[in-house]
């Protein structure tokens, strides 16, 4: 149906409205009040259906390129706000604003319930009124967590006071043996409360961790040195200077967002008794954006602040500083509300120190586009994001491989990368095991699976497959089945005579992707060729996670298997088994007129006399 009709049937009510282009690829998600509003201010109706001269530059195109519109009504308002930030984080459309998921955040707490209690790390939210937290971190909780401990003789470890016996860590000054009664608990509070200031105190934390790299040094005890070299670093990169004390007991957020010609940055900064406990930032990825103006401010702090807000969070400010008057004020404090049963205000500051807190988190905006631009060489990223057509910056890369052995321990798996890091994110690996029987089918199986989970662990920007053009095709109607704008590249050996060359030193690997036009291409590069590295890198480390599941999964196979040869069941049976049932579990809670479709009765009795005596 054309846009213009559909537009004429759009209701009064509240809900979600989502553009498509031509080729039914996702363009933007957006919620409304009244959906039959909102969604016509976009246009003008004489003396044509064209965009309104009212749009900013980045959604005039995403209307001139509008070719329908879907949408789906709810009760009310606040339940269209948390739909539009479910799904696009779920379906990444192409002019929305994208932030990081917050979830991934980290928080340093303490629990003032136990007799002697330690500093700890944790991504929960625990129901218990004597835990404090500080946070959230989006860098250096782990390093800063260590060097507290290293500077600091807390309990080093939760199965210390357990053991009720003075360990190395009193040995070696790191402990005062609580174990032992050897310090009190009044005496040890005060050295908790030591710990805590450094984590409100960065900056002397850094003082003393650079005096005992310098005592490290002059022990000749140079790896230690360098650890904590490497750890004042990532400190340093984690800490906001504000230079400033409240003098109130306050607790505050607070949210910035600039842009430059290329990029727009957000600082977050967490104030908590008065007093900058953390702050963290990101890069937003938003397409198109040629100038500042060309990103909607009220839409990029609405986005920030439903976003980090649809979680638990451990401590609740009074009130939320931004750097502008954002539109929506009243709606986002109702979700607030509705999320919290606790009324947070948002205040756009115009003097004191509160505004003094805004300018300190818009000054670190200027300085982290600063760093940025003044880089003369464009990144991997951005040399991948041009030679493949990619829509977006691949942040976040998933990439996939599968194996098996005639059938046996059929599995898959997929390796994340974290341009964050700058390295493998090997805490969100994950392994599958299989039902199909041929390779096509064990990756359609993967990324099916991998989809169904996009609600809960939203869509990478990238996914790199382990394969031709036929797998990229899958994967792409398997996306676009989703409306998840996704890009997918695949890496496949070269083929000499029908097989893949794997000559040493001279892998000809070929990439498939999808060019500007939407079709498909294929791109041999130089081995010396960085861009190549990074995929082949990918791939790689993919096919070495698969394999060592595989041969774990074999290994465990081929004890099942000799248990079944004990009963005078041949490997050729087991084979026959193990092809129509595809795994082990299977066969031991098949039935007797189950396995009788593989083998005959009298082997069927043995089975499964077998599994029920064991």
């Amino acid at each position: 149906m054309q846009l213009e009709e559909k537009l004429k049937q759009l209701p009064n009510d509240a809900g979600v409205y989502q553009y498509f282009d031509k080729d039914g690829r996702l363009l933007y998600i957006g919620k409304a009040k009244v959906l039959k509003n909102r969604v016509k201010s976009y246009f003008k109706f004489t003396p044509k259906l064209l965009p309104s001269d009212r749009l900013g530059p980045r959604i005039y195109k995403m209307i001139s390129e509008a070719f329908s519109i879907e949408w789906i009504v709810v009760p009310n308002e606040h339940d269209a706000l948390i739909l539009e930030n479910s799904l696009i984080k779920q379906l990444k459309p192409k002019y929305n604003i994208l932030l990081r998921d917050d979830k991934t955040y980290p928080y340093i707490y303490i629990d003032y319930s136990e007799l002697y209690p330690r500093l700890e790390i944790t991504r929960k939210v625990y129901k218990n009124k004597n835990i404090k937290y500080f946070g959230p971190y989006s860098t250096g909780s782990r390093d800063m967590l260590d060097s507290i401990y290293e500077i600091v003789p807390l309990v080093q470890k939760k199965s210390c006071i357990k053991g009720k016996e003075a360990c190395l860590f009193h040995q070696i000054k790191r402990c005062h043996a609580p174990c032992e009664g050897k310090i009190t608990t009044g005496e040890y509070y005060k050295i908790v409360e030591e710990a805590i200031d450094y984590i409100y105190n960065k900056s002397k934390l850094i003082v003393k961790l650079q005096e005992k790299m310098l005592e490290y040094s002059e022990d000749f005890r140079f790896e230690e040195a360098m650890k904590l070299r490497d750890r004042i670093k990532t400190i340093e990169k984690s800490q906001i200077k504000s230079g400033m004390d409240l003098a109130t007991n306050e607790n505050l957020d607070v949210f910035a967002i600039k842009a430059s010609k290329q990029k727009a940055v957000i600082v977050r900064m967490f104030i908590r008794d008065g007093k900058l406990t953390s702050s963290s930032y990101d890069f937003i990825k938003v397409n198109f954006l040629e100038d500042e103006t060309n990103i909607d401010l009220d839409e990029a702090y609405k986005r920030a602040i439903v976003n980090y807000y649809d979680n638990e969070i451990p401590l609740l400010p009074k009130e939320i500083l931004t750097a502008i008057d954002i539109e929506e004020k009243n709606d986002l404090e109702e979700f607030l509300y509705n999320r919290f049963e606790k009324r947070i205000k948002l205040v756009n500051p115009k003097k004191d120190k509160k505004k003094d807190l805004i300018q300190i988190a818009l000054n670190n905006c200027d300085e982290l586009l600063r760093i940025d631009s003044s880089r003369n060489q464009s990144t991997i990223y951005e040399e991948l994001q041009k030679l493949f057509n990619l829509q977006i910056l691949p942040h976040r890369v998933e990439t996939y491989d599968n194996s098996h052995m005639m059938g046996q321990a059929t599995v898959g798996a997929m390796v994340v990368w974290n341009e964050e890091l700058n390295a493998f994110d090997k805490k969100d690996f994950r392994h599958y095991n299989l039902e199909s029987k041929d390779e096509y089918s064990q990756m359609r199986e993967i990324l099916m699976r991998r989809v169904d989970s996009f609600e809960k662990n939203p869509a990478p920007d990238l996914w790199i497959l382990d394969g031709g053009s036929a797998l990229l095709k899958l994967a792409y109607d398997i996306i676009n089945s989703t409306g998840v704008n996704l890009d997918i590249i695949a890496i496949a050996k070269e083929k000499v005579d029908a097989k893949a060359h794997r000559a040493k030193g001279a892998a000809k690997d070929i990439v498939h992707y999808k060019d500007e036009k939407g079709e498909y291409r294929s791109l041999k590069l130089e081995t010396s060729d960085q861009r190549l590295q990074f995929v082949q890198r990918q791939r790689d480390e993919a096919h070495r996670f698969v394999i060592s599941f595989h041969k774990k999964q074999k290994r465990k196979e081929d004890k099942q298997i000799s248990l079944l040869q004990i009963k005078g069941i041949g490997e050729a049976k087991v084979k026959k088994l193990l092809l129509y049932f595809g795994e082990f579990e299977k066969i031991r809670n098949a039935s007797i007129e189950e396995l009788k479709e593989v083998l005959n009765e009298k082997d069927a009795i043995v089975i499964s006399t077998y599994f029920k005596e064991e």
